[in-house]
């Protein structure tokens, strides 16, 4: 599924492109995307401005419109010039948006909706959600606080609740755990306020790390001489994510992994460098 940075990285791109452009075509194979609250055409409006909120991307319309996309595990937005071929099948376009200079496609994305900007902070979806770690108003002292008051869920699974902090997924809870030095499995409740704030800081920074400049493809956290002369493997730029059974990268110890949770998530962690 992707991360924080990804969704970030996906609404800068479209933000670039279609900002301040009038749509001049829009297409859509979802139902609940054929009408808007008004009736007012897609067409003939101008694209204000795109953003990401934690996991979600928001593409802000004049008229009082804004188009709310997840991608869950396989979406995904691409920017193509008019005629230009496409690199995904036309059978897995969910959205389609024409301006003059550029055509914004999203494949595969599963969850879509129209809001009234206005009406924003009242979404269900997006109303509940934590302090966004990719945000320039990023509250850190809410963030602390949400995940105080998580409860007895391990650290690990509150990590993933979008409603403590937004944008941190599966490779970057074990990343930032590791570099942190707590057990996934520690209650939140038991963590001291030390804990909590190397946690929020880590996070922040991997994140950031990964919108730079220079960002692109997978998320990297850990760089190796292999890595930086180009002939690394993707757990190469990790720390422990999808590295069970080989060497921790800091003591050797090997590292483990195992299935957590209602959704069976992956989580990697070394048991020395993290004592429970």
């Amino acid at each position: 599924m992707p991360e924080g940075d990804t969704i970030f990285r996906a609404a800068a791109a479209l933000h670039r492109a279609l900002a301040g452009r009038v749509v001049t075509g829009f297409d859509t194979a979802l139902a609940q995307l054929s009408r808007v609250h008004d009736d007012t055409p897609i067409t003939g409006r101008t694209v204000e401005r795109c953003e990401s909120v934690g996991k979600h991307l928001l593409i802000w319309f004049s008229g009082d419109l804004v188009l709310r996309t997840h991608m869950r595990m396989s979406g995904s937005w691409h920017l193509y010039r008019p005629g230009e071929t496409w690199q995904r099948p036309a059978r897995a376009m969910r959205v389609r948006i024409d301006t003059d200079a550029w055509v914004a496609v999203a494949f595969d994305v599963p969850v879509a909706e129209f809001l009234r900007a206005r009406d924003l902070s009242r979404s269900r979806a997006l109303a509940p959600l934590g302090p966004d770690l990719l945000s320039p108003g990023f509250d850190r002292a809410e963030a602390l606080r949400r995940l105080a008051e998580s409860g007895d869920r391990t650290i690990a699974e509150a990590l993933l609740d979008q409603r403590v902090v937004a944008g941190i997924g599966n490779i970057f809870k074990s990343e930032v755990l590791f570099l942190a030095g707590v057990h996934p499995d520690r209650p939140a409740s038991g963590l001291t306020e030390e804990d909590r704030g190397a946690i929020v800081d880590i996070a922040q920074r991997l994140l950031r790390a990964n919108t730079g400049p220079g960002a692109h493809g997978p998320i990297v956290t850990y760089r190796s001489l292999r890595q930086l002369t180009g002939r690394a493997s993707p757990e190469e730029g990790v720390w422990v994510y999808g590295r069970r059974g080989r060497p921790c990268r800091t003591c050797g110890t090997p590292i483990e992994g195992a299935k957590r949770g209602a959704d069976a998530r992956a989580t990697y962690w070394c048991p020395r460098c993290q004592r429970r």
